[in-house]
């Protein structure tokens, strides 16, 4: 069976097109001919996310996970990678703008093949069995479910391991895009539940993570956004407009990594206040000055398709 004939392209090209109807606000009209316009698009992308999938299954996330960014980005640029761990228990905390940021951090941190991963649990990440083997799925009741997650991401620090975690838990401003301000502001939305972490694997070292330039400016001004009232409404149909259209694809993914935060189980709650002025620290390094328009110098490693 060929990859276009794959069960999963087509699972994954029908819930691309829920996705689009989702973003044009249009998903009153999935059982209409409407669905049979947006197949194309939705196909071309089933396609590339089940070859990234098998490439995860072959090569593993890292490598997977660069193969996507040369077909979705123009590169990817790694900065402060010597602050991550090359071994032990490490917890990654990073900014979530959406689009190529999880494969951007996934390629950055080779480093970490043991990389595990919470996540959403959606359909279309089910749909990426390779992918999801990496996942550990937090699920949407706030009970049982949640301390599993918990109980599942501690054994594997205790085991020395690497994970990566979006304590946002929602869509953030990308700050090359939106600015620091309200990249910034994200930051009081940050749940400070990996807390826990330092107090059931003492060891662990946090780690600060930015990622930026992976919203295109040029699709948040697309004609079509008009049609959406709200901001966030218009920022989805964009992100929807920047997968579809090739010409939104000409970014250059920037991942930073901050200084590294340990605390001891008597000093967890203080770990919060640490990392948020990390992350703020990454974004004021990252966004370039007002009064000059330049980004601060800053050592750089680059990655090129």
């Amino acid at each position: 069976m060929t990859a276009a004939s794959s069960p999963w392209v087509e699972t994954l090209t029908e819930l691309n097109i829920l996705d689009l109807l989702d973003a044009i606000g249009l998903s009153r009209l999935r059982g209409t001919p409407l669905r049979h316009l947006l197949r194309p698009a939705a196909r071309r992308f089933a396609r590339t996310a089940h070859e990234f999938d098998t490439r995860v299954g072959d090569h593993g996330l890292a490598q997977g996970s660069a193969w996507l960014m040369d077909r979705m980005t123009a590169g990817l640029v790694t900065s402060g990678l010597e602050h991550v761990p090359t071994q032990g228990p490490v917890v990654i905390l990073a900014n979530h703008p959406g689009m190529t940021d999880t494969v951007a951090l996934f390629t950055s941190l080779a480093c970490r093949p043991d990389l595990r991963v919470i996540a959403a649990d959606r359909p279309f990440l089910r749909a990426l069995p390779n992918v999801a083997r990496q996942l550990i799925f937090l699920p949407d009741d706030e009970d049982g479910g949640r301390m599993a997650v918990v109980r599942a991401a501690a054994r594997h620090l205790h085991e020395g391991g690497a994970l990566l975690t979006f304590p946002a838990g929602e869509i953030e401003p990308d700050p090359a895009t939106f600015g620091a301000q309200r990249a910034t502001a994200s930051l009081r939305n940050w749940s400070g539940s990996y807390a826990l972490f330092a107090r059931l694997a003492p060891a662990t070292r946090f780690v600060p993570a930015l990622v930026s330039h992976v919203i295109s400016p040029a699709a948040q001004r697309h004609p079509l956004t008009r049609l959406r009232r709200t901001a966030r409404d218009k920022e989805k149909l964009a992100a929807a407009l920047q997968v579809a259209l090739p010409r939104y694809r000409g970014l250059v993914a920037r991942v930073s990594f901050g200084h590294p935060a340990s605390a001891g189980a008597d000093q967890a709650q203080a770990l919060g206040a640490a990392i948020t002025a990390r992350m703020r620290q990454l974004i004021d390094a990252e966004v370039p000055d007002d009064r000059t328009g330049y980004s601060r110098p800053r050592p750089q490693t680059r990655w090129r398709p």
